[in-house]
């Protein structure tokens, strides 16, 4: 059983690392990314941890077996195995204490009563150690296996990225004097941002296919589908980066239209798409088009997700989100609409403005910049996307004349 742990942590006091907690905790993927560890492994305990020399710090946790150990809470760094990961940057995997050659007669799993152990240095892309990734379990558990490793290594390099992008943002935010700064400076940054991500998304996304092509077993597919269903939702993010830094940076958007595709095929894709990630919510979708619509396709499928995705995040989850689609006096509308806390006053008025975000829902927020290209879309088609939204529902509409 894990003894408890009264005498061997201390609620974290000083604020000298408020700010590296309050970083993990805005990345919103970590606490699916500790239930997804929990689950692969079968272990009760995970948590991303802050390691220095001297402290070992819990920034966010997943405490299933009662460990006590809550985000920021704080161990003797001289008694974890967290310390020996720092000092050598390499993984500490223990299947069963009992029978390690190395660890069963170490003083951390004898503190803490643990027989399995995994532990990921958490490494920031420029070397700096930032911590681990970290799972324990009283029981013995299967983890010293390519998949497990696999997916607790893209794991960090995930978190570290994100740690990472957060930095930069602050501090370049921290520079700003005025708005014209402002607005030169964060236009510099996003374009060269956009471009910097997708060397290591393209290392997560190379690292999570290679997993996919051998033998898997059913719980490992789900986790890695999981894990590129949000590289595709980074992916998308990206592109609105570098569409926002486009259009301010000159170019603008680009086109690249084809009449002799479905536009609903592109449309039910997307639908798909968000259906798998969400399979709880429930959608009425009614489309009545004609099989050829001069439209830029791949354009046309990242606005409607953008709009689809809205809905979901934001609407009611007692509510069907409604999907129609159909051309009336020779113009398309693409409708989507939700159910849920209407959309009023300054909100309303600067929901299609770069870096404006939804204050309603989930609490999920990304860089305000979605609904801005959504409108760019929609105009780079000589079309309008327009809003309604009442106490009855949300309705975001896309026109454009059809010829």
């Amino acid at each position: 059983m894990i003894p408890t742990l009264a005498s061997e942590f201390q609620r974290l006091m000083p604020h000298d690392f408020q700010d590296d907690i309050d970083a993990v905790q805005r990345i919103p993927s970590v606490p699916t990314i500790l239930d997804v560890v929990c689950r692969a492994t079968g272990m009760g305990f995970a948590a991303v941890a802050r390691v220095t020399e001297d402290r070992w710090v819990a920034c966010q946790v997943l405490d299933n077996i009662h460990f006590g150990l809550a985000a920021g809470g704080e161990l003797k760094v001289e008694t974890t195995l967290c310390h020996e990961v720092r000092q050598f940057r390499e993984v500490i995997v223990i299947d069963n204490v009992a029978e390690d050659p190395v660890y069963c007669g170490h003083h951390t799993p004898a503190t803490y009563g643990l027989q399995s152990y995994i532990s990921m240095p958490i490494v920031l892309p420029d070397g700096r150690f930032f911590g681990t990734l970290c799972a324990i379990d009283p029981k013995p558990a299967k983890l010293n296996n390519p998949q497990i490793l696999g997916t607790f290594r893209l794991f960090a390099e995930l978190i570290a990225y994100h740690l990472d992008a957060d930095e930069t943002i602050r501090e370049a935010r921290a520079s700003l004097l005025d708005a014209e700064a402002t607005n030169e400076l964060r236009d510099q940054f996003i374009a060269v941002l956009g471009h910097d991500l997708r060397n290591p998304l393209a290392s997560l996304a190379g690292g999570t296919g290679a997993l996919l092509r051998e033998p898997q077993t059913e719980k490992s597919v789900k986790i890695l589908n999981m894990m590129r269903g949000s590289i595709l939702r980074m992916s998308g993010l990206i592109d609105n980066v570098l569409d926002f830094a486009r259009g301010r940076l000159g170019g603008g958007l680009v086109l690249t239209k084809q009449h002799d595709r479905s536009l609903v095929e592109t449309l039910q894709q997307v639908i798909a798409e968000i259906g798998s990630a969400n399979p709880d919510v429930k959608m009425h979708v009614v489309m009545d088009l004609p099989a050829e619509i001069d439209v830029d396709h791949g354009r046309i499928a990242q606005m409607f997700s953008n709009l689809l995705g809205n809905a979901v995040t934001y609407g009611s989850s007692d509510d069907p989100v409604t999907v129609q689609a159909f051309v009336e006096s020779g113009q398309l509308h693409v409708s989507v609409s939700n159910a849920g806390e209407p959309i009023t006053g300054i909100a309303l008025e600067k929901l299609f403005q770069p870096f404006t975000r939804g204050t309603t829902g989930s609490g999920v927020q990304g860089l305000g910049l979605g609904l801005y290209i959504a409108s760019q879309i929609a105009q780079a088609h000589g079309g309008t996307l327009d809003v309604s939204s009442d106490r009855n529902e949300t309705r975001f509409t896309f026109t454009m004349p059809v010829r």
